[in-house]
Order: C-alpha cells, then structure tokens, then sequence
C-alpha cells in the first residue's frame, strides 16, 4: 500500500490493545506533533500559496484527529498523559540530507511522508486485528485520512525539488533506511514502537 519495505507484524495490535490508554496517549500526542509539522512547514514556505493552503487544511485535520482520540481517551474515563519521546521520528530526523533551503524543504517533506505512510500502514494493522470494534472502525477510517497526507507530502516534494533533485531516488534511500529502522520497533504500545 505505502510501499514500505517492512511491513508491521501483526502481533504489535496485540501489545497495543494490551494497553490502550497508553496507545491512545501516544497516538494524541503523535496527531499533535504532525498538526505542528505541517504548521512549521507553512513558516518555511508561505511564498507557496497553493501548498500553504494545503498544509493549513493538513495542520486543522490532524489537530481534529488529536482531538478525536482524546474523545475517546475522556470517554473511557482515561486522562491525556504527558508527552512522549518518539524514538522512531528521533531516528528519522537524522537521515535528513543538508542542504541550500529549498533542498532542506523537500527532505523535511520526505520525513513527513515517511511518516505519515508508516501510522497509515499502523492503523490499517490496528483497524484489522484489534478485537476492540469502536477502535477497529475508528482506525479504519483514520488510515484513508492520513493517506491523504502521506500522498501530498510526496507531491509537494516533487512540485518544490530543485532541477537535479531526484525525489524518486531519494524516496527510495527513504524507504530503504526506514525499512532498518523499523526493524528495532513494534514491541511497545506506541504508535511507532
């Protein structure tokens, strides 16, 4: 679906549904931080009216979406946990080429991408194998939203790439460092661990 070279094991729905309080905190969190990405994008590009236009329709859907699950966090008598460290993201970061500024801002596109593709391709395996039906048909749904947004960061990265810019390529070294990544998560109840 998202091109991704490792796909989550299954299992990983059964360690998050052995805690949902802490998969949902996690999960609120991570739709708070990709609300603030799209918003810090905005401040590297307003010249690009079209695509600011999109990243303020991308900021209000995922700030929603943060606000959906702590709907659900409230009605289950649980309370929104602190902030957590993403590990996964932390690690992503790094593999960001340098560059001149409009070289910095396709790579962060790419990093938001990447993401973005691996929470649709977890909510896709939480939506399928979590015996929890209001969470299954909340995931489900949630998943074709964010690919929206995994699809747009990739288009945005080749509409702002630079002449010689081989964003094709480029997403695969994505792909390729993401899928060693990846390997060292899915035993924890976080959306990317």
């Amino acid at each position: 679906m998202f091109r991704l070279k490792l796909p989550t094991d299954p299992r990983w729905a059964n360690i998050a549904e052995g805690n949902l309080e802490e998969i949902l905190t996690d999960h609120a969190w991570c739709e708070l931080k990709a609300s603030s990405n799209a918003i810090m994008l905005i401040n590297m590009l307003p010249e690009f009216t079209e695509i600011t236009t999109e990243l303020t329709s991308i900021a209000k859907e995922e700030l929603d979406h943060f606000e959906q699950v702590h709907e659900i966090i409230k009605s289950r008598g649980w309370v929104l946990g602190r902030e957590r460290k993403d590990s996964y993201v932390n690690d992503l970061f790094k593999f960001m080429k340098p560059g001149n500024r409009k070289h910095l801002i396709v790579e962060r596109m790419l990093f938001a991408a990447m993401i973005e593709a691996r929470s649709c391709e977890r909510f896709k395996v939480l939506s399928d194998n979590i015996q929890d039906e209001e969470l299954a048909v909340f995931y489900r749904e949630l998943m074709i939203s964010e690919a929206n947004h995994y699809t747009s960061f990739l288009q945005f990265a080749h509409e702002l790439a630079e002449e010689g810019y081989d964003v094709k390529k480029r997403w695969e070294e994505w792909l390729e460092f993401e899928a060693k990544v990846i390997a060292s998560y899915g035993k924890s109840e976080t959306i990317h661990g």
